[in-house]
Formats: structure tokens, C-alpha cells, sequence
């Protein structure tokens, strides 16, 4: 599709300097661009590319001065990664999406199927499952029996979601994403077999959630492990029995939730960072990459390391913590000083 620097502008509401008449085909990196590609300048680090582009179009914030001549067209917006978002949106979304049912999928006849679904080679529909209008299910993606997809959802090849999940709407599900498996739930036996205890309960994933591949959601112990809506997940989370998440709340990857712990809403959490089990964290909190979370945090709160502290005090502590090795030397020069001092008294 040919989009020209006026149509992209007229749609973002953006001001141009340039040939209106431009087009474009395709997207691009500012570093990498090429003729008839779309780039992107909103961090200042990467601006001298800005000069040296091949990009025929680049989105810059109206604010930005620029300190050269540019050989490109300019759209300048509000600000240029939302809008870049945007129109990574309506390109998706231009994509014919596949649709019907392969015939080497197994589909249980007692499985309810909405309107303009497709369903792909190998995946598997089970009993009382219910899928929604124009939902996608790409090839061996495995539904259990009472499941629920709500309208709109897309789910990537090789997903698992165990019985009694929950899907909503306008979600996106990544390969590989385990949903509904036990919770790591045993109870120890002295000098025998750690007994396991059944995890009865499911899985609820309200609407607009995204999850990255290779991320687990375990079903409850009893009643459900929540992730609400508009929570994004990224790769590789591990998530346990009865945890929830709250709305909007980011999570970076490689992070892991232990039972019981409540998340609240509009948090920002970065990767490789642990939760202790049965603890709440309150909204709007941001937490440091590989911070470990041992109790309660209240709303609000910025906080990093492990035992996680306020993020200034972490700050203050890593620059001593850097000057350790010279205020040891120190210490030690002090004390041959003063043991030397006794001997002469």
C-alpha cells in the first residue's frame, strides 16, 4: 500500500515540511532507512541519523529545532512515538487476516464457535469451549474444555490454555503461553513424598490484555488468578496460583509472582524482578530491574534493589557501595596509623 506524506499527515494531524506529494510503501529505522520507508525520531540520542537518513518520511515532535538541513520530508507531531504507534496499528491491521477452520484441527461438537473465526491446522477446540466473533487461533494451540475467547482475541501457535480459563476481549496471546497449568502447590511430608494439593480453581484474563511468549499463568488453588484489563505481559513471566494483576500494570520480562501476591494498577515493573508470595503492592508503583520485593509496598512508591528501597536511597547506597573497595583501604591505613601511634605513646 502507498500512503503520501499528505494522506499520513491528514490522519495524525500533523504539520509537514517537504514534499507533500512523497510516498512511502513501507517502515523503516531512522538508522536503516531506505527510499519509500516511513522512520520514526523521538529519543535525542539517535537525531544525528535524522541528517544522514535515506527514509523518504520521518515523524518528529513539533518541538524538536533541528540543527541541520534534512534531505527527507518531515511530519512533525505531537509527539512521534505515539503516532508511529499508530500507524504500526493501521498497517496490522490493513494485513488480510487468515480466516475458516483448517480441516486438520479437532474441534469438539459440543464447543460453541462464533462468527468470522479461523482456526488452524492442529489446534484443538475441546469440550464446551466457547469462542467469540472474529477470533483468531493460529495452528496447535490447545483449548480445554469450558474455556472461554471472548470476541476479538488473537492467539498465536502453540499456546495452552488449560480448562476453565477465561478469555476476554481484544486480548493477545503470544506462542508458547501456558494458561491455567497447577500452582506449585505441595504439602510437605516428613521422611516421604511431598503430598500435592489440587488446584481447583482457574484463570481469568479480562479484556485488552497482552501476553508474551513463553509467559505462565497458573490456575488458583481455589477460586482464580486474575489478570485485569489492559495489563501487559512481557516473554518469559512466571506467574503462580491466585495472583493479581491489576488494570494497565506493565510487567518487563523474566519476572516472577509468587502466590497469593496482589499487583495494583498502573505499575510499571521491570525485568527480573522476584515477588514474595502473599504480599500487596499498591497502584501506580514503579519497581527497578532485578529488584527483589520481600513485603508490602504502598501506592506511589519508587523503589529498587534487593531487599527493594526507596530508588533515591538505592542511588545514594550504589555510589558507596562502588567506593567500598578504596574506604576499605582506608580503613586499614587508619588503623596501621593508629596502632603505630600506641607504640610510640
Amino acid at each position: 500500500m502507498r500512503f503520501t506524506a499528505q494522506k499520513i499527515a491528514d490522519f495524525l494531524g500533523g504539520s509537514i515540511e517537504g514534499n507533500v506529494d512523497v510516498e512511502v510503501t513501507g517502515i523503516s529505522k531512522i538508522e536503516e532507512g531506505g527510499n519509500e520507508t516511513l522512520s520514526f525520531l523521538a529519543n535525542p540520542k539517535y537525531e544525528n541519523f535524522l541528517y544522514t537518513t535515506n527514509s523518504s518520511i520521518v515523524l518528529i515532535n513539533r518541538n524538536l529545532k533541528l540543527q541541520k538541513a534534512v534531505n527527507c520530508t518531515l511530519i512533525r507531531v505531537d509527539d512521534a512515538y505515539k503516532a508511529f504507534a499508530t500507524l504500526l496499528e493501521l498497517y496490522q491491521q490493513s494485513k488480510v487476516a487468515p480466516v475458516g477452520i483448517d480441516k486438520m484441527s479437532s474441534i469438539d461438537t459440543k464447543a460453541s464457535l462464533g462468527k468470522d473465526i479461523y482456526i488452524g491446522t492442529f489446534s484443538i477446540i475441546c469440550k464446551n469451549a466457547k469462542i467469540g466473533n472474529n477470533v483468531l487461533i493460529y495452528p496447535q494451540v490447545y483449548v480445554g474444555e469450558n474455556v472461554t475467547v471472548d470476541d476479538n482475541t488473537t492467539i498465536f501457535p502453540g499456546v495452552k490454555i488449560y480448562s476453565d480459563s477465561q478469555i476476554g476481549k481484544n486480548c493477545v496471546i503470544h506462542s508458547g503461553v501456558v494458561i491455567g497449568g497447577d500452582g506449585f502447590g505441595f504439602a510437605p511430608q516428613t521422611g516421604q513424598d511431598h503430598q500435592k494439593v489440587p488446584q481447583v480453581g482457574n484463570v481469568i484474563i479480562e479484556d485488552n490484555v497482552e501476553i508474551g511468549s513463553n509467559t505462565t499463568i497458573d490456575r488458583a488453588t481455589m477460586g482464580s488468578t486474575i489478570i485485569r484489563k489492559g495489563a501487559k505481559l512481557d516473554n518469559l513471566i512466571q506467574i503462580a496460583h491466585n495472583v493479581e494483576i491489576g488494570e494497565r500494570t506493565f510487567i518487563a520480562a523474566q519476572t516472577g509472582v509468587s502466590g497469593s501476591t496482589k499487583i495494583g494498577k498502573d505499575c510499571l515493573i521491570g525485568g527480573q524482578v522476584g515477588f514474595a508470595g502473599h504480599i500487596t503492592i499498591g497502584d501506580e508503583v514503579k519497581i527497578g530491574a532485578q529488584s527483589g520485593i520481600p513485603s508490602n509496598i504502598k501506592n506511589g512508591a519508587v523503589v529498587q534493589g534487593t531487599p527493594a528501597i526507596d530508588l533515591i536511597n538505592f542511588q545514594k547506597s550504589s555510589i558507596v557501595f562502588k567506593l567500598l573497595p578504596e574506604l576499605r583501604k582506608e580503613i586499614i591505613n587508619l588503623k596501621k596509623e593508629l596502632e603505630e601511634y600506641k607504640k610510640d605513646k
